[in-house]
């Protein structure tokens, strides 16, 4: 059976190795093998995961159209439990749908045909439209997720105070000339004296008899 591009985007689906089986408007069926990671700490299945199954089937029964239809509330009631190696199967059915909104009950067996859990789901029906799928450029099979970076671009790493400070050009000091402009030195004890006071305090004083 040929998936619609919904199930082919669904990634969280493809990782759980969920397979649909029946695909119809306001009906189908999706079944899924319990793994060791499906566990929780009772190692019976996730509850968690009981539900991703039957939304998933309930997610394919209502979206009977072109536009994109979402859970409005779904409620679970949990009947019998299971564990890895046993295969789950979600049946949904709709119920009823009257402009925007729809009922729907999915029920999960087990591989004996026993009755796991019981979801009744509400729908509501938006106005927009499922996204283009973006043609895969790799070599894997049509409609697979895109790949995600493996090198992602670095950040500069931040110091505890702040941002790195912008470095501070340092004048050369090799014989070659620098772009850099000089600083005038200043004496100790004041500014540079003009050439004639300089020559002034050069000639040496004689003292003058009074």
């Amino acid at each position: 059976m040929s998936l619609r591009p919904m199930m082919r985007n669904d990634r969280a689906s493809a990782m759980l190795g969920m397979v649909v089986e029946h695909d119809a408007p306001g009906e189908s069926r999706v079944s899924m093998t319990v793994r060791e990671d499906m566990l929780n700490g009772f190692a019976i299945t996730h509850g968690g995961l009981v539900f991703t199954l039957a939304d998933t089937a309930f997610a394919i029964a209502c979206n009977e159209d072109e536009r994109v239809t979402v859970a409005g509330g779904a409620d679970i009631t949990f009947l019998k439990s299971t564990t890895a190696g046993q295969t789950l199967t979600a049946s949904a059915v709709r119920r009823a749908r009257s402009g925007r909104t729809g009922l729907y009950d999915i029920r999960v067996t087990d591989e004996t045909g026993d009755l796991v859990a019981e979801v009744r789901g509400r729908s509501i029906t938006t106005d927009r439209r499922p996204p283009v799928p973006v043609p895969s450029t790799g070599s894997g099979t049509s409609g697979a997720a895109p790949a995600v970076e493996t090198n992602p671009p670095v950040a500069e790493p931040v110091g505890a105070a702040g941002p790195r400070p912008a470095p501070v050009p340092v004048p050369s000091t090799s014989s070659g000339t620098s772009d850099a402009p000089v600083a005038e030195p200043v004496e100790a004890s004041g500014p540079r004296l003009s050439p004639d006071h300089q020559r002034s305090a050069a000639l040496p004083t004689t003292e003058v008899s009074r």
